[in-house]
């Protein structure tokens, strides 16, 4: 008879198990979150509440985190700080501010006229259908995740936006201090972004894409400190390819890099593809280390053709092209998009860190300097 260890199914076996542990033990602690924060909620809201009804002070906290920790001597969580913090979390995602982004967010993303209408009850207080999505949302995100976000953000659009994709993306906290840091929701929503979706998709897959494309994309992690060839700066992506479908945002599936499209006797060959789950559209990159020139948005539109043609599925929408660029010129972008059928966005890339957002508007942007200059070598000496 062999024994265990010397079976050759012996190794396999093990590996199984230990795989199914793994998974069992990030599974508790899952849940374990989950109770924990909706907990803290709890606690949270039952303090506001008291405090409207009952006309209870501030000074509820000190006693009750006293009355806590002596009850729950082997728990911690309940110092002073921290229940402030549970009634501040609680007030954050209550506030009607928050509620209007989230009804808005909610009826967005979702076709069914129900869920529209589940999402317009969001902006009333006190409702139960509100109080479950809140729970709900609120309950998949870390503790420690919750602090960060209300410790570092004040806008209510850019506190959802961070809730929702780190629920979606998993995030660890120091990637969603750096997505803070990067500016990862200006770059999403509130900066203008170049394209013609209005003009080339339907009124609410336009808005759908519109939302997929940031206005500048962050590349620093790629660690670029010279010049570089197109075909360089694909190789670095390709390597990263994980942190760049972190920057691109949620639904972002790598199809190939040069895919190769036919066309009669010739090949063109699309720098990055990839589909989007959620738009259902094929998404094609074409990377510049230039600046942008009215000729690159007639060839995008070439290659979304051929995509359209030869690799759209059926069910599929259209295809969509994003062209990226060191610099661009918006007003040039605008004229040379006027004329396309086919959906394209265009935005830049950065390869250094961003300037900090407490000097944003002090300092003369590149552009700026390099108009001063211009002008200081036409003038006569």
């Amino acid at each position: 008879m062999t024994t265990a260890l010397s079976h050759p199914d012996y190794p396999a076996f093990l590996a199984k198990l230990k795989e199914r542990i793994l998974h069992a033990r990030i599974s508790a602690a899952r849940a374990i979150n989950h109770e924990l924060v909706l907990l803290y909620w709890d606690i949270g809201r039952g303090i506001v509440e008291k405090q409207q009804t009952a006309g209870w002070g501030d000074s509820v906290v000190e006693r009750l985190a006293a009355d806590l920790c002596a009850a729950f001597p082997d728990m911690r969580g309940f110092s002073p700080r921290n229940i402030w913090d549970m009634r501040r979390f609680h007030v954050a995602y209550t506030d009607p501010h928050f509620l209007a982004q989230a009804a808005r967010k909610m009826a967005r993303d979702q076709e069914s006229s129900i869920l529209r209408q589940a999402g317009a009850k969001l902006e009333t207080r006190n409702n139960p259908e509100c109080e479950a999505f809140l729970r709900q949302l609120v309950a998949v995100i870390p503790w420690g995740h919750h602090l960060l976000i209300l410790n570092k953000l004040t806008d209510p659009a850019a506190r959802l936006y961070y809730l929702r994709a780190t629920a979606r993306f998993g995030w660890s906290r120091n990637v969603l201090l750096n997505q803070i840091k990067a500016g990862s929701y200006e770059r999403a929503v509130t900066e203008k972004k170049t394209h013609n979706f209005p003009i080339a998709l339907p009124e609410y897959f336009a808005e759908q894409a519109a939302e997929t494309m940031k206005s500048s994309y962050n590349l620093e992690f790629l660690g670029i400190r010279r010049e570089m060839k197109e075909r360089e700066l694909e190789d670095r992506l390709i390597t990263c390819l994980q942190q760049f479908i972190l920057e691109l945002g949620y639904g972002f599936c790598f199809v190939g890099r040069q895919h190769r499209l036919v066309l009669g006797r010739k090949e063109y060959f699309v720098d990055l593809l990839f589909y989007h789950r959620f738009l259902k559209a094929l998404v094609a990159f074409d990377l510049k280390i230039g600046p942008f020139e009215p000729e690159h948005a007639g060839k995008m539109d070439f290659y979304l053709n051929l995509l359209n043609d030869k690799e759209r599925a059926p069910g599929d929408r259209p295809s969509i092209g994003i062209i990226l660029y060191a610099e661009k010129d918006d007003i040039e972008v605008e004229f040379a998009l006027k004329t396309k059928t086919n959906p394209i966005g265009v935005a830049e890339y950065q390869l250094q860190p961003r300037l900090p957002l407490r000097f944003k508007g002090r300092l003369p942007t590149a552009r700026q300097l390099a108009d001063v200059v211009r002008k200081a070598q036409s003038s006569p000496s």
